[in-house]
Order: structure tokens, then C-alpha cells, then sequence
């Protein structure tokens, strides 16, 4: 038993080397042959690692908080299409390596919405980042003055999906402009990105430091394989306030 343990702790199959003896126990109760119960523990220790792999995706994707689709008040928005927002979680966006960007006021869900997606993501295979716009530039400038913005941008380029959150909330100088642009521009037709905005695509050169060229070739780039969902409303948290 022992000599078992330590082989399967060199083949690093941690699921088979805890349950082998409960999972014959059954075997023999249930009197499965071998093939039945080698074939329960290669699922067993299959799914073990799959879940070990999607919580692991799951944390490198820093989510602020855990939400989905199923928590989502679809009755609060005024205007918001359900279909087409369920339709985006078959992921397709994700094997075509377009966008998705998420426009409407504070507080409608749009976060929530593409949290849930990038979550989703996550639970399909999928590698994810979420970041606000403005911790993202942060960062990015902290390792330019440090020497080490190559590397720094590689973290935003490497996933399968860059989730970049209020866009628009706060004023975005030259500098940090011509960093994001860096991002948007590398990533094009190479992994897809998700956006949530406040702005209206013909006020982002007010985001910009009111940079039209810049902000025009970051459209270009952006919009040319994306998909736009307007939610209007008014705010939920405002709501939860009113209610305390």
C-alpha cells in the first residue's frame, strides 16, 4: 500500500492516491471488474484536476467578486436586450477574437453582466484578466518608470480575454491614452476584449485628453470586430440606498 502511495505521488495523481481504497471499497460492493473500477478513478482524478484548473483560472483572473448570469435582475434596466446578451455567453466572441463593449450609465449592471461573462470564460477553458481602465494605466506607468513596461504589458496580452472595467469614469492623460492604445492595439484579432463604458463611442476622445487621432485609431482597431450592448436605466445601488 505504501509502494502504491509513493508511485502515485511521483505520477502526481493526488485524487487516486487519497481514494483508491475508498473506490475499491465500492467496486467490490457494487462488484465492478478492474476495467469499471480503473475507469472510475481516471474520471475521478480527471475532474479533480479540471476543477482544480478552473478555480485556478478563476483566481488569476481577479474578479472583485464572483457573479453570473443567474444573479442578474433582468426586470430593474429599462432597455436591455436579453437575448443578445445570452446569446454572448456561447463564447463565440472568444474563438473569433472580437469584442464586446458594454455601454450605459452607473449602476445598470454592466460590470455585473460582463463579470458573469468573463466568469464564464473561466468555467469553459478560458483564460481571463479583469482590471479597471485606471488600475490598469496605473500599473502600466509605475513599471515604465520602473523599467519593466514590456513586461508589464505582457500580463494584459497573454489572456484569452482582457476585461477592462469603466472606461470613461475618470479622466485618462496623454500618457496613459498612449498605454491603453498599446493594449487595444496589440490585442487586435489576437484575443478578444470586454469593455464596460459610460461614454457613447463619439465622446471617447473626451476620455482620450481629447486626443481625435489617437482616439480614432484606437476605434478603428477596436470596433472592427466588436459587439455593442446598450443597457439604459437608472441605478440599482441607488436603489438598494433608497431602500435602507
Amino acid at each position: 500500500m505504501n509502494d502504491i502511495a509513493t508511485h502515485l505521488s511521483y505520477l502526481k495523481l493526488p485524487y487516486i492516491r487519497e481514494n483508491y481504497e475508498a473506490i475499491g471499497k465500492t467496486a467490490a460492493r457494487k462488484q465492478w471488474d478492474h476495467i469499471q473500477y480503473l475507469s472510475e478513478l481516471i474520471r475521478q482524478e480527471s475532474n479533480f484536476r479540471m476543477d482544480r484548473a478552473i478555480q485556478r483560472r478563476i483566481k488569476m483572473a481577479r474578479f472583485p467578486v464572483i457573479k453570473t448570469l443567474d444573479q442578474f435582475n433582468w426586470s430593474w434596466p429599462q432597455k436591455i436586450n436579453q437575448a443578445q446578451i445570452k446569446n454572448l455567453f456561447r463564447l463565440k466572441f472568444i474563438e473569433e477574437k472580437s469584442n464586446i463593449i458594454f455601454i450605459g450609465s452607473v449602476g445598470v449592471g454592466k460590470t455585473h453582466i460582463a463579470s458573469a461573462l468573463g466568469y464564464q470564460a473561466c468555467l469553459k477553458n478560458h483564460t481571463v484578466l479583469f482590471t479597471s481602465a485606471i488600475d490598469a494605466i496605473n500599473s502600466l506607468i509605475a513599471a515604465q518608470h520602473a523599467g519593466l513596461l514590456k513586461q508589464e504589458l505582457k500580463k494584459y496580452f497573454k489572456p484569452s480575454v482582457l476585461l477592462i472595467d469603466e472606461l470613461g469614469y475618470l479622466p485618462i492623460d496623454k500618457n496613459g491614452a498612449d498605454l491603453l492604445f498599446q493594449i487595444i492595439s496589440q490585442r487586435y484579432e489576437r484575443g478578444s476584449i470586454i469593455i464596460t463604458t459610460n461614454r457613447a463611442f463619439k465622446d471617447w476622445p473626451q476620455i482620450f485628453n481629447n486626443d481625435s487621432i489617437l482616439t480614432s485609431a484606437l476605434l478603428d482597431r477596436l470596433l472592427h470586430h466588436t459587439e455593442a450592448v446598450v443597457i439604459e436605466g437608472k441605478s440599482y445601488r441607488m436603489r438598494e440606498v433608497k431602500k435602507e
